[in-house]
């Protein structure tokens, strides 16, 4: 029997191999992951529909496969009628419940669904996109006769079960965002200052050898949302520099406790904690703007998401409910999605529902730099690297201190400046005066 790539869901109509798992000779059970397969950020496993012998394996890694390419051929065993969707992650497809404006957010949904690979919503708080979600056979039925995707909807029950009144309430959005785009003033022209450009393939090899390697799934998802994040938000970077002299003597004199319970102590912890207590004095930072009803949207979680530099391309993670987390479970949080984010073992729940981020480059060695709001967020943070200067101290005297380049990029249309300089200053002081009782494990 012939096993074949089942439909991805929409969205993803094709993947590129990572890795197979089984061998020519092997006997796989029905359910056993055979390969890997990378679609946008996502890596997920694709299960074989029957059990046998594996007589012939038909891709190789690196391979760009569609639904319905045969992937490897087995002998013996039972089969299934046919191939089975594509199974979620060991992660659960929906996070915890926490507090959310699903008449407000539905909206959003369908005008990013069809932008971005990895999400059915926007920078993801429901279902993974490839899986579908729980709903009654009635609410299946209905959904198919409407056309509509059960994916892009948010389930409001427990485990993201979707009911008729959150079928109900995505309809709705439908009908508000066409009249919207109806009455709407014609779209401003793109950034080039009039029609789009198509693009050009242009022969550099005239000029000298080259070498082409093909543009991942993952960089042409970054790019897209890179672009349009740029494009549709105004956004403007503040800067400051904060003296962590007095924060690093700290970190220094807890390290070891923390090393001791498998975590390490960063400035990256630190700063999660700063900026937690920073974007609660200030909500507006923590919020995101619906543009299909005007409304502002107030999240009274914090979802923190850490930029991750990882081979294949930045990946962005999510701690989920940083404000209820010691330093010491941050610290741990931060080893565990970094490991998950560069073995590729993130799920695209995994990444979704951020309230605001940290890009941290002082490792690799940059100062100041302007990070680009991961939209729909309202705000990024970025760190650099901590340099020893001279500062003059209040008596006039010079004294070696130890600055951190801070950069606060955030959307203008939500935040003024005057509000962008009151936060950066409140989040200095604040890692300047580190509140000790908040390392002590």
């Amino acid at each position: 029997m012939d096993i074949k790539l089942p439909n991805l869901g929409e969205g993803a109509d094709s993947g590129v191999v990572v890795s197979i798992l089984v061998n020519v000779g092997e006997e796989i059970a029905e359910g056993q992951n055979i390969i890997e397969l990378e679609t946008g950020k996502a890596v997920a496993s694709i299960p074989s529909s029957a059990a046998g012998k594996v007589e012939s394996i038909r891709v190789k890694v690196g391979d760009k496969i569609t639904p319905g390419t045969v992937i490897l051929t087995v002998s013996g065993g039972g089969t299934q009628a046919a191939a089975p969707a594509v199974p979620a992650p060991a992660a659960k497809p929906r996070p915890a419940a926490r507090p959310q404006a699903p008449a407000v957010e539905e909206p959003v949904e369908v005008e990013e669904a069809s932008e971005t690979e990895e999400e059915p919503t926007p920078t993801v708080e429901s279902t993974e996109q490839y899986f579908t979600p729980p709903a009654s056979p009635t609410i299946r039925k209905l959904a198919r006769e409407l056309g509509i995707d059960l994916r892009r909807v948010k389930g409001s029950q427990h485990g993201g079960r979707i009911v008729m009144e959150d079928l109900r309430r995505y309809i709705q959005g439908l009908i508000r965002a066409a009249e919207k785009a109806r009455t709407a003033p014609p779209a401003a022209a793109p950034a080039t200052g009039g029609a789009a450009v198509a693009p050009v393939s242009v022969d550099f090899a005239q000029w000298g050898p080259i070498t082409r390697v093909p543009f991942s799934p993952l960089r042409q998802v970054l790019s897209r949302r890179l672009v349009e994040s740029v494009n549709t938000l105004p956004q403007v970077t503040q800067f400051d520099e904060a003296d962590i002299t007095s924060l690093l003597a700290l970190r220094q004199e807890h390290a070891a406790a923390y090393e001791a319970k498998g975590a390490r102590l960063t400035l990256t912890g630190f700063a999660i904690v700063a900026l937690v207590a920073t974007l609660k004095k200030y909500p507006i930072f923590n919020s995101s703007l619906d543009e299909v009803t005007q409304e502002i949207v107030y999240k009274n979680y914090y979802h923190i998401g850490i930029a991750v530099d990882t081979e294949a391309g930045l990946l962005v993670p999510v701690i989920r409910d940083a404000d209820r987390k010691s330093l010491l479970e941050l610290s741990l949080a931060l080893v565990e999605v970094a490991n998950k984010a560069r073995d590729r073992k993130l799920a695209p729940a995994d990444m979704q529902g951020g309230t605001c981020t940290i890009s941290n480059q002082g490792p690799l060695g940059g100062a100041h730099f302007t990070p680009i709001v991961n939209k729909p967020e309202c705000a990024i943070l970025g760190l650099g690297r901590g340099v020893l200067k001279p500062v003059v101290q209040k008596d006039g005297s010079l004294a070696p201190r130890t600055l951190l380049p801070l950069a606060l990029s955030y959307d203008h249309r939500l935040v003024d400046g005057a509000q962008a300089a009151r936060f950066i200053t409140d989040l200095r002081v604040f890692l300047e005066n580190f509140p000790p009782d908040l390392v002590k494990i």
